[in-house]
């Protein structure tokens, strides 16, 4: 009932204001909207809410779509429930039938979409909107016929929706059992009850209908038909508004969140439209770049795509979608640091919360979670990286929001999972856990090096925290734990032989198995030169064998990379293993297994052919990418990450329009979580340089700008704590405003003769920097 107050109160100061704004496409006028390519209008897109959502084809369609529950992963999905697989219309006129499964148009917004369908023939064009309103169990449907003719024509529109309720994946887990579906009709809509579970779906329109009829159903699913008299005058248009809700617990609850909906769905456009707007002004880039600036901008529309609530567990981010709509340990850790820079921090709290309750009532020795369904069944209780990037994040997100109670909740949940980690997952006792990382392939899961390098990391980061908390002890114990451990990986994980860090220390035997699996992946896939590669690694451990562990390199997966995005690589290794990975790219950015690169790779900007079984085989993703430009940055090449970024700026749009696949260009989830991580810490903390110690009331700048930006970029109203950062860089001036003025601005510049033109700053010089401190709102220096 809050909710709706304060939507109705939204619609009263918003309705007096502008009380012309009654149809969708007039509120979203003036919204970015990005127009899709005709040859993708058989792939999918996605209307998005926190509590529903909509997944079906650009061209209005609906499918069988998605592998998690084979099928059904479309539609529309109140979770942990689906309310249907979709819905159809159809458009009458005399004996003629006009099917609207087949657009001609699809445009995106960054709350809604639009399908256009065409009838030259009759000279007739229906427009059909959709949006999900925040925070309520359903969406609005709207569809607009416009008569292009001078004259008046009568028609029938029939609404057929299939209603399939039926529980998430693995619902059996949690005693969700799908049964039959029963429907009737009440009051102009159509009530669907599951007979055995208090599962509803409601839906009608803001019209009386002409004649309804019930026409059975495919499996436990019922489809039921609505039809409308639609009469339009010459050149003229008119509007049929449908509200699809449901409910997981009583028909009652579904019938108000209709009732709602339907009575104030423009005031609730209208409140979710100006939150996007916010969106879009937080951490606002404008470069040269207009295609990196617009994909920068799309991408925080995504990440409100990803929001998942069920009251009942909790509010997280989910993966991606369609097939990963729920919530994972690894891929919140990676996004939550792009979320947090684009001060999208609310959401941030809420997912560390459901991650560590559920974490530790399901382990209870503070290893995290891998991945859990929304009807709070834990499939997968957590692979060996989650736990010690868990403390990263408490970190990362402690120096933004610089909340000391934030770090006491969660150090007790981040000290337990470390003693977990080498208590019982590192039987050797040589600092380095034995187990699954990023790489799900099998037998990869002795010392993984991805493992080795965030494990270091979190001791390092967790010593930082218990240094905030004035644990001296947990200090001394953590950070020299961090320093041997930032030893051995560069001397035990490294190959001078093939200039990269190695993709696991092992065995003899583990290698020679691990090659003879990648052989025959590398024979199926074509790759002659990884063959070859793989068969004298192979002859040369027979020739040379140990019953030591050793490092290997045998899958150049991306993975080899993360030593250099943790920034723990001695320099020299650095350089050249950035170097070796150049080798295993595509125009669109890392292979996430190195030997399935091949020659032809570099020149090929065509779709992905995956396999018709799900599959990263072959795939180049977005994430290892990300990681890679991180990585350059590390090491101060910001024109080589520039370069990363650009490649997968080639796939925004490619498929889905504002939007980025994880596997590039068009392949697995049409939006991806951590794709933020991919773009915001590059541009953010390390183009821009903003380095934040809220704890301190103080941010560190140290920018470090890609030479094609060098002649103007700025990143403003960047959130942290209670201040908000905007910088404006030239290659001869910079920038920098505050809104809190008793905070501490450090400007660290290349060193250089500069001049103070606005604002009080003490100066010193470090062997690399300029060093420029002030406090007040605004500091502006110019080269000399």
């Amino acid at each position: 009932m809050k909710t709706v107050a304060f939507l109705l109160g939204t619609f009263l100061f918003l309705g007096c204001s502008n009380t012309t704004q009654n149809s969708l496409s007039d509120i979203l006028a003036e919204s970015p909207s990005i127009k899709g390519n005709k040859e993708y209008l058989e792939s999918p897109f996605v209307t998005a809410g926190n509590r529903v959502y909509m997944v079906g084809h650009q061209d209005g369609s609906f499918p069988d779509l998605g592998w998690h529950i084979k099928g059904e992963m479309g539609g529309i999905w109140n979770h942990p429930i689906k309310l249907m697989d979709g819905f159809d219309g159809k458009l009458i006129l005399e004996n003629d039938t006009l099917v609207l499964n087949q657009a001609s148009e699809f445009v995106n917004y960054p709350f809604a979409n639009l399908h256009v369908f065409e009838w030259p023939s009759k000279g007739i064009e229906v427009e059909r909107w959709q949006f999900v309103p925040d925070n309520m169990q359903g969406l609005v449907i709207q569809y607009v016929f416009r008569n292009n003719t001078e004259s008046k024509q009568k028609s029938s529109f029939q609404f057929i929706g299939h209603t399939d309720l039926r529980p998430t994946w693995l619902g059996e887990k949690t005693q969700m059992i799908d049964a039959k579906d029963s429907s009737s009709f009440e009051s102009g809509q159509w009530v669907v009850q599951d007979d055995d579970n208090p599962w509803f779906n409601i839906f009608g329109s803001d019209q009386i209908p002409t004649a309804h009829e019930s026409l059975g159903g495919k499996g436990n699913g019922s489809s039921n038909a609505l039809t409308y008299s639609v009469e339009l005058d010459g050149n003229s248009s008119t509007a049929i508004n449908f509200v699809v809700s449901g409910s997981y617990i009583s028909k009652e609850d579904a019938q108000n969140t209709f009732t709602a909906i339907q009575k104030d769905f423009i005031a609730m456009a209208l409140a979710k439209k100006e939150r996007y707007r916010q969106l879009a002004s937080q951490t606002k880039l404008t470069i040269p770049d207009k295609q990196l600036e617009q994909t920068f901008e799309w991408l925080k529309y995504n990440c409100d795509w990803l929001v998942r609530t069920v009251p009942e567990i909790g509010t997280g981010i989910g993966a991606g979608i369609p097939d990963y709509p729920w919530w994972f340990g690894v891929d919140s850790e990676y996004a939550l640091k792009g979320y947090m820079a684009i001060c999208q921090d609310k959401i941030v709290e809420e997912t560390i919360k459901l991650l560590d309750s559920v974490s530790m009532a399901v382990n209870g020795n503070g290893k995290i979670l891998h991945e859990m369904s929304t009807n709070g069944f834990v499939f997968n209780p957590g692979n060996i990286n989650e736990t010690p990037q868990f403390a990263s994040l408490i970190w990362e997100i402690y120096t933004w929001n610089g909340d000391k109670k934030f770090l006491e909740k969660y150090f007790p949940t981040i000290q337990k999972g470390l003693g977990w980690l080498l208590e019982e997952n590192d039987g050797n006792k040589n600092l380095f856990p034995d187990g699954f990382g990023m790489m799900e392939i099998h037998g990869l899961n002795s010392e993984m090096i991805d493992v080795a390098a965030y494990t270091q990391r979190a001791f390092d980061d967790a010593a930082k925290i218990a240094s905030e908390l004035g644990q001296e002890d947990v200090v001394n114990e953590y950070t020299e734990l961090a320093l041997q451990l930032k030893e051995k990986i560069n001397e035990d994980f490294w190959s001078e032989d093939f200039g990269s860090y190695a993709d696991f220390l092992g065995t003899d035997e583990q290698a020679i198995h691990l090659i003879e699996d990648a052989i025959i992946r590398a024979d199926t896939l074509n790759k002659p030169w990884a063959i070859e590669e793989l068969e004298a690694t192979k002859e040369q451990i027979l020739k040379n064998p140990s019953t030591d562990l050793r490092p290997f390199v045998l899958h150049h997966n991306w993975v080899v990379n993360t030593p250099m995005e943790m920034g723990i690589a001695d320099s020299a290794k650095a350089i050249t293993a950035l170097d070796t990975a150049k080798k295993f790219t595509n125009p669109f950015g890392v292979f996430v297994t190195g030997i399935d690169r091949d020659d032809s790779a570099g020149k090929d900007f065509g779709s992905f052919q995956g396999s018709k079984v799900f599959s990263y085989t072959g795939a180049v993703m977005t994430l290892p990418t990300g990681v890679q430009a991180i990585a350059e940055n590390n090491y101060g090449r910001p024109d080589e990450a520039l370069d990363y970024l650009e490649r997968m700026t080639r796939t925004f749009s490619y498929a889905l329009p504002g939007s980025i696949y994880e596997v590039s260009p068009d392949y697995g989830m049409m939006t991806q979580a951590w794709n933020i991580y991919s773009y915001a810490i590059p541009i953010v903390q390390q183009f821009f340089g903003i380095r934040p110690m809220a704890n301190q009331q103080r941010v560190v700048i140290r920018p470090q700008m890609p030479t094609a930006w060098k002649e103007g970029a700025s990143l403003e109203n960047v959130k942290i704590a209670d201040n908000a950062i905007s910088i404006h860089y030239t290659s001869d001036t910079i920038e920098v405003q505050q809104t809190n003025p008793e905070w501490e601005i450090q400007l660290e510049l290349d060193k250089g003769s500069y001049l103070i033109t606005e604002g009080e700053a003490s100066t010193t010089e470090s062997n690399q920097y300029s060093v420029f401190t002030a406090s007040g709102n605004k500091l502006v220096v110019t080269r000399e």
